[in-house]
């Protein structure tokens, strides 16, 4: 008859179970969010590394051409318009 009686007391190890589990599966949460923040962040800084790279690379190219007198001429000619000594500037009517 006592077993019948018997009360069903609460269950503290289920409740410190359910509670250290919850806490568990918020961290991991967490450390996921973490985790995909820092990939978008090294996702971001790999393209600027990139970006930076071209642009050294064209960088080094100019510097190589304007060792290269020839260049320096054309440049000289086409952009800021310059001749040598007695040739006459040729310009478009139609600029």
């Amino acid at each position: 008859m006592e077993s019948r009686k018997k009360r069903r007391s609460f269950n503290y190890f289920a409740l410190v179970m359910v509670f250290i589990i919850g806490y568990f599966a918020f961290r991991l949460v967490g450390q996921q969010v973490h985790l995909q923040q820092i990939a978008e962040d090294q996702a971001v800084a790999d393209a600027r590394l990139a970006a930076a790279q071209a642009e050294n690379e064209a960088l080094k190219q100019e510097k190589a051409n304007l060792q290269d007198l020839s260049y320096v001429e054309k440049i000289a000619r086409e952009e800021l318009g310059m001749t040598r000594q007695g040739e006459l500037p040729y310009t478009e009517a139609g600029k």
